[in-house]
């Protein structure tokens, strides 16, 4: 895919980074990390990010890792992004500054820490503490934590709070949105009171399928599994298609499918579907037109855009359900006072108008609702 998407990317004139996702098993040493990056750099992005999807890196294991990644990535700038699952990623951060990193992803509370990534805010101060002169403008990013901590407070959102460090975490190493969805999906089916089960199938499942990293797609296809054992009491009774893929090579070598299991491979590859899968790979396969997709997905006058959503949601249903639930909800603050005054003025009609002045210069903000008993919204006059 590199190899078409860079060149593409170029012509659009965007930047290109490129993510080595990190994880923890036998397979995945120092080495491999550094010949991943050196892969990376026959294409020459712009950067090379470290991508710590689970929250596993420790400040020990950053002391070797990056060293060998920086000097395998030569002239190309690298990067960390890492998340805050296990506690630990403003610390990792602060050790990657000092190991000779210069950028690293961060998020604006209430967005940042739970299971996503350090704040800015707090990053941006510590760097300041270690002689560091931090880039980004924190006077403008405070305002805009504050403004997004009103929103959460009208909508009663949580805001994210440091999490405890969680030793099981680098055992199953699923990540937080995909526990997430675990944890909804198995009370749909009644059976919430088993995801410590199925967290702990999903070690065996995992080690099964050669290690693969747990990020999108395979974690989740780790957790389907180990879902469907707990669930019917055998292990791989039942087998999802994307694993009968994936003994097959279907992902490619980092998946892991070369250090599968030899016997779980031969199974899975007896099994009916995966004739059937070889059978569709014996098929000739043409690219699709734009016409044909049109056909396939579109309707009479789409733009491209929407025919592009319909092809990645594969339907309507999602983006029929996204448009009855109307325009996107508008927020005021206490940034925008004038705004946030019409808006009041919306849900009243006990008041008629309100005269704004500073100095020489004044408002009036007249209520029709007041004046006309109608429902109209505030006027400027």
């Amino acid at each position: 895919m590199l190899p078409t998407a860079v060149p593409f990317a170029r012509e659009l004139g965007l930047k290109v980074a490129i993510a080595v996702a990190y994880t923890i098993s036998p397979r995945h040493t120092d080495e491999h990390f550094a010949e991943t990056t050196r892969r990376c750099t026959q294409f020459r992005p712009d950067a090379i990010y470290l991508k710590d999807q689970g929250g596993l890196l420790t400040v020990d294991r950053l002391r070797t890792l990056l060293p060998a990644m920086l000097e395998a990535a030569g002239d190309i700038p690298v990067e960390l992004h890492s998340h805050c699952t296990t506690g630990l990623a403003p610390l990792v951060y602060l050790e990657a500054l000092e190991l000779g990193v210069r950028t690293v992803h961060c998020g604006v509370p209430p967005l940042a820490n739970g299971s996503a990534q350090p704040s800015v805010l707090e990053v941006a101060r510590n760097a300041r503490l270690m002689g560091f002169t931090p880039l980004v403008d924190e006077e403008l990013l405070a305002s805009v934590s504050r403004r997004l901590a009103g929103f959460a407070a009208a909508d009663g959102l949580p805001s994210g709070v440091p999490l405890p460090h969680d030793l099981d975490h680098y055992r199953h190493q699923i990540p937080g949105g995909v526990i997430s969805n675990l944890r909804h999906q198995l009370a749909e089916i009644r059976m919430d009171h088993r995801l410590a089960e199925v967290l702990e199938e999903c070690v065996q499942v995992r080690a099964d399928l050669g290690y693969p990293i747990m990020i999108t797609p395979y974690s989740q296809y780790v957790a389907t599994q180990a879902a469907l054992n707990v669930a019917s009491g055998e292990r791989y009774g039942v087998v999802i298609d994307e694993l009968i893929r994936l003994a097959r090579g279907f992902y490619g070598e980092d998946s892991g499918y070369t250090w599968m299991d030899e016997n779980l491979r031969d199974r899975f590859l007896s099994l009916p579907r995966a004739r059937e899968f070889e059978e569709l790979d014996r098929r000739a396969s043409d690219d699709m037109t734009l016409a044909e997709a049109r056909q396939v997905f579109g309707a009479p006058g789409i733009s491209d855009d929407e025919l592009l959503l319909r092809a990645i949601v594969q339907g309507t249903g999602e983006i029929d359900t996204m448009r009855a639930a109307g325009p996107p909800r508008r927020y005021s603050s206490a940034g925008l006072p004038l705004l946030t005054l019409v808006e009041r003025l919306r849900e009243t009609s006990a008041i008629r108008y309100v005269r704004v002045q500073r100095g020489s210069d004044s408002v009036l903000v007249s209520n029709r609702a007041a004046t006309t008993g109608g429902d109209h919204r505030g006027q400027l006059t």
